[in-house]
C-alpha cells in the first residue's frame, strides 16, 4: 500500500482491506492487553487486599488498601524497561514482531495470576509472586502501545492520522468496559464467593483472548514506513543511542503531556468504584455497572478525539480536552458524594470528554514528534514515564489524600494540577499535523525548529 494510494483512498471514504485488518489488529490487541491490566487494577481495589496482605489487612485495613493500589503502580516502574527493549528491537526488527510478543507475554502474566496461592495458602511467597507478575505485566505493557499505535498510525492516509491513531487508544476504554463489566456480572451473580474464588474466572478467562489476538495480528502487514526504513538502513545505525542524543526533549514533552491524561484515566480504572463502594457504601453491583456504562463515553469521545485532531490539529485539540479537565476535576466529586447512582454515572461520564480528546490525538501527536529510525523507542519511553509520573501512584496518592484530609474533593485538586502541566507540556509542542512519517529525515526540520534536545 503506497503512501498515494492510502491518500486516494481517503479522499473516496473508503478503507483499503488491509487498513480495515490493521485497525481491527491494534483495537483488538490493545482492548485484551488492558482488559487483563485493567482486571487486575480492579480487582486490586475490590478483593486483593484481604488475600495477598491478610496480616496488614487484619490490623490496619486501610494501609492494606493503600498498598494493595501500590501493587498497580509497582508494575509501572517496570513499563521503561519494556519500552527500551521493545522500542529498541521494534526500530530494528520491526512493529508487528514486538506486538506479538508484547500480547503473549502480558496474556501469561495475567493467566498466571489467575492461579496464585494467596497469602492463607502460601505465606509471604503469595505477595512476592504477585508483585513478580505484576512487574511482568508492566514490562509488557510498555512495549505494548508504542507498537500499536504506530502501526495504526504509519499505514492511514496523511489526513486520517488522528483518526486511526484512535483505534489503539480505544482500547483502552473497551478493554475497560470488558473488565468492569466482567466483574460486575460475577459480582451480581456469585455474591460473597467472588472475593473467595470467583475473582479468578475473569483473569482467566484472559487465555481465550490472547489466542484471538494472537490470530488477528499474525495477519497484519508490517508498518510501510519500517518496511522503507529497513532499504535505506545501514548496519551501523544505533537507534536508542540516536533518540536520547538528538530526541531528548520529545521524549520529556511526551512523558508530560500524558501524566494527566494517564493519572486521571487510572482513577476512572481502579478508584472511583472502590471509593463508591467502601467509603460512601454504595451497592458495589450497581457501581460497577455505573462504570462500565459511562466508560463508554471515554470509548466514544476519544474516538472523535482523534478525528477531530484531523481538521483542528493534534495541540489544540488536546488543549480542549485539557481545560475541560482541569475544570471538572474538582466539581465533578460533589456530584459523586451525593450518593446517588445517577450522579455518579454523571460525574464520570462528563468527565470522559475531557479524557477522551487528551487520549484520541496521542498515537498521531507522538508519531509525527519522532523520526521513523527511533519512533518505537521515542514513543514508547516517552509514554511508560509518563504513565509512571500520572497513573502509576494515583489511585494510592488518592487513597492517601482522603485518609488524611477526609474530603474528595482534594482528589479533584490533584488531577487539575496534573492537567495544567500537561497543558502547558502540550502548548510546548510545534503542530505535527501533516509530517511526513514515510521520510525520515523530514523530521531534522522539525527537530531543529523544535531547538536542542538538551
Amino acid at each position: 500500500m503506497t503512501h498515494t494510494t492510502s491518500d486516494a483512498a481517503a479522499r473516496s471514504g473508503q478503507l483499503s482491506r488491509e487498513e480495515r485488518r490493521v485497525l481491527a489488529g491494534t483495537l483488538v490487541g490493545t482492548t485484551i492487553e488492558w482488559y487483563d491490566f485493567f482486571i487486575y487494577a480492579q480487582a486490586a481495589g475490590v478483593v486483593l487486599a484481604p488475600l495477598f496482605l491478610a496480616p496488614v489487612a487484619k490490623d490496619n485495613a486501610g494501609l492494606a488498601q493503600v498498598l494493595s493500589f501500590a501493587t498497580i503502580g509497582i508494575s509501572f516502574l517496570f513499563r521503561p524497561l519494556g519500552a527500551i527493549v521493545a522500542g529498541h528491537l521494534g526500530d530494528r526488527l520491526g512493529r508487528k514482531k514486538m506486538l506479538v510478543f508484547t500480547l503473549i507475554l502480558m496474556g501469561l502474566s495475567t493467566s498466571l495470576i489467575g492461579i496464585l496461592p494467596t497469602y492463607a495458602q502460601a505465606g509471604i511467597a503469595a505477595p512476592v509472586l504477585l508483585i513478580l507478575l505484576r512487574v511482568i505485566q508492566g514490562f509488557s505493557a510498555g512495549g505494548e502501545w508504542g507498537g500499536a499505535a504506530l502501526m495504526a498510525v504509519e499505514h492511514a492516509p496523511r489526513g486520517r492520522r488522528g483518526y486511526f491513531g484512535a483505534y489503539p487508544q480505544i482500547g483502552v476504554p473497551i478493554g475497560m468496559i470488558l473488565a468492569t463489566f466482567t466483574l460486575w456480572l460475577l459480582t451480581a451473580v456469585m455474591g460473597p464467593a467472588f472475593g473467595e474464588w470467583g475473582w479468578r474466572i475473569p483473569v482467566l478467562l484472559s487465555i481465550v483472548l490472547i489466542v484471538v489476538g494472537y490470530l488477528i495480528r499474525r495477519a497484519v502487514e508490517e508498518s510501510p514506513v519500517f518496511t522503507q526504513m529497513l532499504e535505506r538502513r545501514k548496519e551501523s545505525s544505533a537507534p536508542l543511542g540516536q533518540l536520547f542524543r538528538y530526541n531528548l526533549k520529545e521524549v520529556v514533552l511526551t512523558a508530560v503531556i500524558f501524566i494527566a491524561n494517564n493519572a486521571a484515566g487510572y482513577l476512572l480504572i481502579a478508584y472511583f468504584s472502590t471509593y463508591a463502594a467502601k467509603t460512601l457504601k454504595m451497592d458495589q453491583a450497581t457501581v460497577l455497572l455505573a462504570t462500565t456504562l459511562a466508560s463508554f463515553g471515554w470509548l466514544g469521545f476519544t474516538l472523535w478525539g482523534g478525528a477531530l485532531s484531523d481538521r483542528l490539529g493534534r495541540i489544540r485539540t488536546f488543549q480542549i480536552g485539557y481545560g475541560f479537565l482541569a475544570i471538572w476535576a474538582v466539581p465533578m466529586w460533589f456530584l459523586i458524594d451525593t450518593k446517588n447512582i445517577v450522579w455518579y454515572f454523571v460525574a464520570l461520564f462528563v468527565m470522559t470528554l475531557g479524557l477522551g480528546l487528551s487520549y484520541g490525538p496521542q498515537s498521531a501527536l507522538y508519531a509525527e514528534m519522532f523520526p521513523a529510525k527511533v519512533r518505537y523507542s521515542g514513543v514508547s519511553i516517552g509514554y511508560a514515564l509518563g504513565a509512571i509520573l500520572g497513573g502509576a501512584f494515583a489511585p494510592m496518592i488518592a487513597e492517601m489524600l482522603m485518609n488524611e484530609f477526609k474530603a474528595s474533593w482534594t482528589i479533584g485538586v490533584y488531577i487539575a494540577i496534573a492537567a495544567v502541566v500537561s497543558f502547558i507540556g502540550v502548548c510546548l509542542v510545534k503542530e505535527t499535523k501533516g509530517a511526513d512519517l514515510h521520510v525520515a529525515e523530514a523530521h531534522a526540520e522539525y527537530a531543529q525548529e523544535q531547538g536542542p534536545a538538551n
